[in-house]
């Protein structure tokens, strides 16, 4: 992995991020490190990605049973309402998905819910029969709307995701005060090296949402921390499997309180090496 790509400003990695998006509504308080609650927790749930199940080469049975059980750990020491994995469930082989589910995912503390990512390869039939819904989804709970978008296809393309389905489905939220977007890839290339996909359509109607508080990616491995369309916050949340990325396997919590609040940090899962780690 090039060095190049991670010569750009982001957030500091596993350190907690909303800090610098009050304008939006959210707001985070820390005292000595630690956050500080302040009121009653809404909603708190995690988010993952790329596991690339069957990737020739990777300990990738291993990667799955280690997530799996760091999740539920966190889950029995603060509990969560429910997991999204966020894309790349399998590596290029959709076949996968049903025996990830089964073997894996089924054995989380909490429901869960998917996204499909460009190495999926699932169509939505595919899709609906592994998981009980389409591969463009939405639900509420506690108050707080998701959209989870599919970006790309059977064949691995990467796309921009279906904006009148994310309009529609934003329309019916509406009324509510939090709202946040899950798209495996990002819809805007900060910088050249990204895999990304420019998205200026999906960026402006993303915008023009006040109530839609931050997206949520995966697909670059090597991003753990956030980016930023205007004031609105794209967070990434590092690597569950795959041959490259971060030095270690993670996950990001995301809490909402009572007073609609957002704070949300990244979890150095594997616990080893140290983030942020370097020689000179």
């Amino acid at each position: 992995m090039s060095s190049s790509r991670r010569n750009f400003i982001k957030g500091t990695v596993s350190s907690l991020l909303l800090a610098g998006i009050s304008a939006s509504g959210t707001e985070l308080v820390i005292n000595n490190g630690q956050t500080v609650e302040n009121s009653a927790v809404k909603l708190r749930f995690a988010i993952a990605s790329d596991g690339h199940y069957g990737q020739p080469g990777t300990a990738y049975k291993k990667d799955h049973e280690n997530m799996i059980r760091w999740i539920n750990e966190a889950h029995d020491n603060t509990p969560f309402d429910f997991v999204i994995i966020n894309g790349d469930l399998v590596h290029d082989r959709p076949e996968l998905l049903k025996e990830v589910k089964n073997n894996y995912y089924d054995k989380l503390k909490v429901p869960f819910y998917a996204i499909p990512g460009n190495h999926d390869h699932a169509d939505t039939a595919h899709w609906m029969s592994v998981f009980g819904y389409e591969d463009n989804y939405a639900f509420e709970k506690n108050g707080i709307g998701f959209v989870l978008a599919n970006t790309s296809n059977s064949k691995g393309i990467y796309l921009s995701p279906d904006n009148n389905f994310l309009r529609k489905e934003l329309d019916k939220f509406n009324n509510l005060k939090t709202v946040f977007v899950i798209l495996h890839i990002p819809p805007h290339i900060w910088v050249p090296q990204n895999p990304f996909v420019e998205s200026p359509d999906t960026v402006t109607l993303l915008h023009s949402y006040a109530n839609v508080k931050a997206v949520f990616h995966g697909h670059d491995h090597s991003l753990d921390a956030v980016f930023y369309t205007d004031k609105l916050p794209h967070f990434f949340d590092s690597h569950i499997g795959g041959n490259w990325g971060t030095a270690y396997k993670g996950f990001r919590i995301v809490e909402v309180d009572d007073q609609d609040k957002i704070s949300t940090k990244q979890i150095n899962a594997s616990g080893t090496p140290a983030l942020n780690q370097m020689n000179l």
